[in-house]
């Protein structure tokens, strides 16, 4: 990217103390597993795991799978196969493939299972560090596979603030870190793409601009979807810039202010909303290769 003005920068204190509190233990564990959004693979992925858990094999989580374009996601598996890596999608709240999680560990560790077993340590139990950046669903996964609440769930980023250990129903134990971003989004639509699924606090970026960049993003990936929504005809749209655009949706929408202008704060608003809860249809952002 050039200018600075161009990136995003979001470091609160705790993220640094979870990046020494990774260093630190990983090498307590036998796998990483990465939670990422699969509706954002690339943007949700924190470059900075992998350097601090290099030492590690990493079983990769595709979580929100049920918000996620299924065919997108298809992708991102293969693209991981293709590279030699493991990718798995998963949903808490449907409850997809959470019951293949212990099986992947134990297929990605078989050959240190194997030496455990020759050196007659037949009852020890694999150990797991779950990683993954704020509001990613970890809190929500790791009371899955625990069978009990754990774990404090809210709908907003930066709810764990330390780790803790948790004996899972699949025959590994978890630990459980605090989420994690990095000192500064060099590329502006990684950052774009967090804020747009709620993993940046929405006070941190102006959501008039999100929500524009939204409406166009969406409507450029999925143009039916977008308009069949809003009730918008496509090629009454298809120049509009990105904040035309979202007017044309707060238009319809009724979203009106005393004087007949569009209430972009409100539409914008609504527009994040409905995509964060797949009101729109199963989304994603982004592709293998983008």
């Amino acid at each position: 990217m050039g200018s600075n003005q161009n990136q995003i920068q979001w470091f609160p204190g705790h993220m640094a103390k979870t990046r020494r509190m990774i260093s630190e233990n990983i090498k307590n564990v036998d796998i990483v597993i990465e939670l990422l959004d699969a509706r954002i693979p690339q943007s949700s992925k924190n470059p900075e795991i992998a350097s601090l858990c290099e030492s590690r094999p990493t079983l990769t989580l595709l979580n929100k799978a049920s918000l996620a374009d299924p065919a997108v996601t298809k992708q991102w598996v293969a693209a991981y196969k293709e590279n030699g890596r493991y990718a798995l999608p998963v949903d808490c709240i449907t409850g997809e493939n959470l019951n293949r999680i212990g099986e992947a560990v134990k297929s990605i560790l078989i050959e240190k299972v194997k030496k455990f077993e020759e050196k007659g340590m037949t009852g020890r139990k694999l150990k797991a560090m779950i990683v993954g950046i704020p509001n990613v669903g970890k809190s929500s996964l790791v009371n899955k596979l625990s069978g009990q609440k754990k774990a404090k769930v809210e709908n907003r980023p930066g709810v764990t603030v330390d780790k803790q250990w948790v004996t899972t129903n699949q025959g590994f134990d978890l630990l459980d870190m605090p989420g994690v971003l990095w000192p500064k989004f060099e590329d502006r639509v990684t950052g774009e793409n967090l804020a747009a699924t709620g993993a940046i606090k929405d006070q941190i970026l102006d959501t008039e601009e999100i929500g524009m960049i939204l409406a166009k993003r969406l409507f450029e990936l999925y143009p039916n979807e977008f308009c069949t929504r809003y009730k918008l005809n496509a090629d009454d749209v298809c120049d509009l810039d990105s904040y035309d655009l979202l007017c044309a949706v707060g238009k319809k929408r009724g979203f009106l202010v005393s004087g007949g202008e569009i209430n972009t704060e409100r539409t914008a608003l609504m527009l994040l909303e409905e995509f964060r809860s797949s009101k729109i249809g199963r989304l994603s952002l982004e592709k293998p290769g983008m």
